[in-house]
């Protein structure tokens, strides 16, 4: 069975705001209500110490966990390795909200735990020539993440996000161990309206717009439906126009719906069901690399083969298959953008894109916590940090973490190491995505084709889609054989 879904949902309203960045102030056109969320969808945690759990722990709380190494062999990474392809001279900026204040020391944990590449900005690190950075960049301010006082929404649980952080940069230097992270941040929550979503896409505009890095990494996503108009989302994506000029490889996670999402009603109270499939932005912008997700069903302590026997989502009940696509993995055609010029050759035996609508995702990764990844946070030990595990307060450990939250850094760390071979950024990768899609050598080679048949009806009164041969509204063109698909992505980069 899918392992229990405890959430943190974080919603947003959006409107107008005018904002500052350093000495910049930048003026953001009206933002009609949007319910914005991280993809973080469900954690656990498996351990209270810095050592971390075994497979057996996992097991026991119905979940197998995944480490960097395990990772790695999965997606056929460690060719690359040997051969110097680590992301090394690359930049991934991670965008969240608040930020965390223990990430440095969290990182060293997570490293030493694993006998992963140290950073220069880890605690107890001593920086040296070569190593990789991680740095924080926080445009407006850093309040210190503490938990949202008294008995309101806990929208603000400013150490509650430290949980997205957490993942986010974990994951995506144990992809790329020496690429540097850039962990911007915004001083609110994508729950304030005017400071919320404008604030995070100004971020964005500011590290582009000053060379900062080469990849973003987003995992937060809304439903196109919660905007008010398809103007009103167009106000937001000066930063992917600006992105796509300079060379600048923009990633967003689908969403942890599945094919439903909800609409923004007053905060506190949650959201409505939109009525029928939709997807969400950023994801669904034809400037974004969408990233949907999957059980991943290799042995969470080698990486080989097919484990369709121990606890692990569906990998037991649709046995068989390496990978099946993602219960709650957003995906579906957009209600706001057209098919783009790049989706118009896909795979042979393909779901087909209408014309009129952009599909989404465009690839995957793994994403359910079933088969997560595991993490490592501090938590305030008085308890009051925001997180629940159970109907207990989180304390500081290893968590067994999913969602697209998961796919999308780890799929930032991919590109880092395709900039790495091109010699500096990619920019916008889907061309090369589907041009190596629509060659049938290639993409047997370079992509795993998740086609297990299941579905993302995550919400049974609202239909979903199925996962097939070539791309599918799930898991997009399928995940990656990286040692295969990153050459040819960047030969596909530079093909007419």
């Amino acid at each position: 069975m899918e392992a229990a879904r405890p959430r943190k949902r974080l919603l947003a309203l959006l409107s107008s705001a005018v904002l500052s960045l350093g000495s910049t102030t930048v003026a953001i056109a009206p933002v009609v209500a949007a319910t914005l969320q991280p993809a973080v969808s469900d954690y656990v945690q498996v351990a209270t110490s810095a050592t971390p759990p075994t497979e057996a722990q996992c097991y026991s709380v119905g979940r197998r966990c995944f480490t960097p190494q395990s990772i790695r062999t999965s997606y056929n990474l460690q060719p690359l390795y040997d051969a110097g392809l680590d992301g090394r001279g690359i930049t991934i900026a991670i965008v969240d909200s608040y930020g965390s204040d223990t990430m440095a020391h969290d990182l060293h944990v997570f490293d030493t735990a694993f006998g992963l590449q140290p950073m220069c900005g880890e605690e107890d690190v001593t920086c040296a020539a070569g190593m990789p950075t991680f740095s924080q960049l926080h445009v407006q301010g850093s309040p210190a993440t503490k938990a949202q006082p008294g008995k309101g929404t806990h929208q603000e649980d400013k150490s509650a996000w430290a949980i997205e952080v957490a993942l986010d940069v974990e994951t995506a230097h144990a992809i790329a161990p020496r690429a540097n992270i850039l962990l911007v941040t915004s001083p609110n929550a994508e729950t304030l309206g005017v400071q919320g979503f404008p604030a995070m896409m100004n971020a964005e505009q500011y590290v582009v717009d000053h060379g900062l890095a080469q990849v973003i990494s987003q995992s937060f996503a809304s439903a196109e439906d919660a905007f008010g108009s398809a103007q009103s989302l167009e106000n937001l994506r000066h930063a992917y126009k600006a992105a796509a000029l300079h060379g600048v490889t923009v990633l967003g996670s689908s969403g942890d719906g599945g094919s439903a999402n909800a609409r923004k009603t007053p905060v506190g109270k949650g959201g409505s069901t939109i009525p029928e499939p939709t997807v969400v932005w950023p994801a669904s912008d034809p400037l974004v690399t969408g990233i949907g997700g999957t059980y991943l069903c290799t042995n969470a302590e080698t990486g080989l083969g097919i484990d369709s026997v121990n606890p692990g989502g569906k990998c037991t009940t649709i046995p068989g298959f390496r990978e099946v696509a993602w219960t709650f993995s957003g995906g579906g055609f957009s209600h706001v953008f057209s098919r783009p010029s790049y989706q118009d050759t896909l795979p042979a035996g393909s779901t087909p894109i209408p014309a009129s609508q952009r599909g989404v995702p465009d690839v995957g990764l793994q994403a359910s916590a079933g088969t997560g990844a595991l993490v490592y946070l501090s938590l305030p030990p008085d308890g009051e940090s925001g997180l629940l595990c159970g109907a207990d307060p989180c304390s500081t450990g290893w968590y067994d973490i999913g969602g697209t939250s998961l796919s999308c850094p780890q799929w930032a760390g991919l590109v880092a190491i395709a900039d790495q071979i091109n010699g500096g950024g990619l920019g916008l990768i889907n061309p090369a995505l589907y041009k190596i899609g629509a060659n049938p050598a290639r993409y047997a080679a370079d992509f795993y084709d998740v086609n297990s048949g299941n579905t993302n009806q995550a919400d049974p009164s609202i239909p979903g889609y199925a996962a097939g041969t070539g791309w599918d509204p799930v898991t997009g063109l399928g995940t990656p054989n990286a040692a295969a698909l990153l050459p040819d992505l960047v030969v596909a980069a530079h093909q007419p």
